[in-house]
């Protein structure tokens, strides 16, 4: 599980302060998936590099399973999974051995490295390409790549940062089969993502953020019958104020 209580983050900006994150809380619970959702600078992004450790948060608290990322972030580390905005792969490795170099980070054994990146290559549907080198793969391969490598060490909390952007159709559709395993697993979900019926067909929970500051977090039934809305595109343009959301 997964706990943001009153995040603050800004940042100076042509010596101005511009606040990212203003006061964000929110939970993603153990077996269900939840959405992040804003558009363009919201602070969807910051508030996810705070809660896996790339930026520090100037107040708030984040709690990953009970362990405060700001006094363990090592134990918390080792508590996530993460694809990030920057998928970030070795081009000279190929698809299995980038899955092997992050288990080996995580202090696996060979066996045990083996196991989960054989299994991790069947669900992701990796076969044809995981004994390739990365250099010239498509977005789709790059990404399940990413992926299987954010998950070697079986962590019960999982954060993906726009993780079908780019994906072709039949892509999408895996991805979408794969998302619902782990939330099948009693795995901790939490995505960012702009394509609304993505988030729609997958959450549980939708969490809606806006100059910095959480403006919904429901259902995504719960959103629609808030806003008087008959989808979650028209929920989403009435909960921020604007209809820039929709180029986001």
């Amino acid at each position: 599980m997964i706990e943001i209580q009153d995040l603050h983050k800004s940042f100076n900006s042509a010596g101005k302060r511009v606040i990212a994150v203003d006061g964000v809380s929110f939970s993603a619970r153990d077996g269900e998936i939840t959405g992040l959702l804003g558009p363009n600078g919201a602070g969807k992004t910051t508030t996810l590099r705070c809660l896996y450790t790339l930026m520090q948060p100037e107040r708030g608290k984040i709690l990953v399973d009970g362990i405060d990322v700001a006094t363990d972030p090592l134990a918390v580390r080792r508590n996530l999974g993460v694809l990030p905005d920057a998928r970030g792969l070795y081009k000279r490795l190929t698809a299995r051995e980038n899955i092997a170099y992050f288990g080996q980070l995580h202090g696996l054994d060979d066996a045990t490295i083996k196991a989960r990146s054989n299994a991790a290559i069947a669900a992701l549907d990796m076969t044809d390409f995981a004994d390739r080198r990365t250099e010239g793969f498509s977005q789709a391969q790059r990404v399940k790549t990413a992926i299987a490598r954010a998950l070697v060490h079986d962590p019960k909390n999982v954060i993906l940062d726009e993780p079908t952007n780019g994906l072709d159709v039949m892509a999408t559709r895996a991805m979408r089969t794969f998302l619902k395993q782990l939330r099948s697993e009693g795995r901790c979900v939490l995505f960012s993502n702009h394509i609304l019926q993505e988030v729609a067909a997958l959450c549980d929970r939708i969490v809606v953020i806006a100059k910095g500051r959480v403006v919904a977090d429901e259902s995504p039934e719960a959103l629609r019958a808030q806003t008087g809305a008959s989808n979650l595109e028209d929920a989403f343009v009435q909960l921020i104020g604007t209809d820039e959301g929709l180029a986001a």
